[in-house]
């Protein structure tokens, strides 16, 4: 679902999405009520991997929560798939070891 399909469903502007989103407003509780039932979630969705402090709970082998908005993950892959083909193979399988070893 993008934003505006959101935004639209939720009776607001896309921009004020991307503000949710980004962190720059607060959602109102009543309007995390609203967005979780356009999204069919339960408000509890939003809050996985939190602590009762609200801090973000780590633990080894744990995948940030949206893959593809972590700048550095997303450096990563960029990185990778910039490598030859035999050497990001063997990489890849040392990676694979290591987090094995860990």
């Amino acid at each position: 679902m993008t934003q505006q399909q959101l935004g639209d469903a939720v009776g607001i502007k896309f921009q004020q999405i991307q503000k949710y989103e980004t962190g720059m407003n607060r959602v109102s509780a009543s309007r995390l009520w609203d967005i979780a039932s356009v999204l069919d979630v339960p408000v509890s969705f939003f809050f996985d991997g939190l602590s009762e402090d609200g801090e973000k709970r780590e633990s080894k082998g744990d995948l940030p929560t949206d893959l593809f908005a972590d700048k550095e993950a997303l450096e990563l892959i960029r990185s990778y798939y910039a490598i030859p083909p035999e050497q990001r193979r063997r990489l890849f399988d040392l990676a694979r070891v290591l987090s094995d070893a860990a």
